[in-house]
């Protein structure tokens, strides 16, 4: 993984989500345009600042992907979670535009691929010292609608 920083949280028993945070893994994952796209598969964390900053998602199954080519990473602040629902939200990606988002291999993120998601999503691009200070890795904006 990037720098060897990030994590899968299930990797670290010691972690958990916050008390006060919902557990999205399992939780459906829609797009802009309502439809369901994916389910969270799994949480990507950087342990020492004690921050999920991805989503791991995976796709439908309706997508007839083989299953290495099943999972995408969403940046934490571009989605939302449902005020009512079990459900995240990704204003950005559709039904019909989330096949030409980057796939996401397990355990194999570099600086490039965190780019390459945040321009597939028209967002600006940090300078290294401020990553993951951007936005789009947020996690406030991801837990808003359940706090």
């Amino acid at each position: 993984m990037n720098n060897s920083i990030l994590r899968r949280l299930r990797d670290m028993p010691q972690f958990e989500v916050a008390d006060r945070d919902p557990d999205p893994r399992g939780w459906p994952v829609r797009g802009g345009d309502g439809q369901r796209f994916g389910t969270v598969y799994e949480l990507i964390v950087e342990p020492d600042a004690l921050k999920v900053r991805y989503l791991d998602v995976e796709l439908n199954s309706d997508f007839r992907l083989a299953e290495h080519e099943r999972h995408i990473l969403l940046p934490i602040g571009v989605a939302a979670l449902d005020a009512e629902a079990d459900n995240v939200f990704v204003p950005a990606l559709s039904l019909s535009n989330v096949l030409a988002y980057p796939r996401y291999v397990e355990l194999q993120i570099t600086r490039d691929y965190e780019q390459a998601m945040l321009q597939a999503l028209n967002l600006p691009i940090a300078p290294e010292a401020a990553f993951y200070d951007q936005p789009s890795h947020d996690a406030e904006e991801f837990y808003r609608n359940r706090r």
